[in-house]
């Protein structure tokens, strides 16, 4: 049997999410391993922040001062170099955007925190929504992503 080849590493204070994030992990990695045949060994890490962890990263980082629900940050822009780095970067996660953007969205959390990570981890692969076509492969294979694992709206 074939390991899927994305691993994670998980970073959390204190949540308590009420299910198993590094299971979720695994299954959103092997997914999209599977989904977009990555056949070299990767780690990413994603990290859980609170709203005021998530502003000051976005304020650093993208000089936009406002909290966000996620923010990816690639160790090797993927453009400029076709060979994926073993380490690919870090998925900083807000918690309370998850609970916040679930209700808003009429969906469970789990299904938002799944939500986030696959967006996380598309990004730090090279997928991108800046542009039109970009943000419709984008949305394309994230809810084929989660639509495969079961975990739907």
């Amino acid at each position: 049997m074939r390991k899927y080849m994305i691993k994670s590493n998980i970073i959390d204070d204190d949540s308590h999410f009420g299910f198993d994030l590094k299971k979720l992990a695994r299954k959103i990695l092997k997914k999209t391993s599977k989904l977009l045949k990555v056949k070299t060994k990767h780690k990413i890490s994603y990290i859980f922040v609170d709203l005021e962890k998530i502003q000051q990263i976005n304020q650093t980082y993208r000089h936009i001062d406002r909290p966000t629900d996620v923010i990816s940050f690639a160790y090797v822009d993927v453009e400029d170099n076709k060979k994926l780095p073993y380490e690919l970067g870090d998925v900083f996660i807000c918690k309370e955007k998850i609970v916040e953007q679930a209700k808003e969205y009429g969906h469970s959390f789990l299904r938002e925190c799944a939500f986030l990570m696959t967006h996380g981890v598309l990004h730090l692969l090279g997928y991108d929504h800046q542009e039109k076509k970009e943000e419709e492969r984008m949305i394309a294979l994230q809810n084929q992503i989660l639509n495969e694992l079961h975990i739907t709206r």
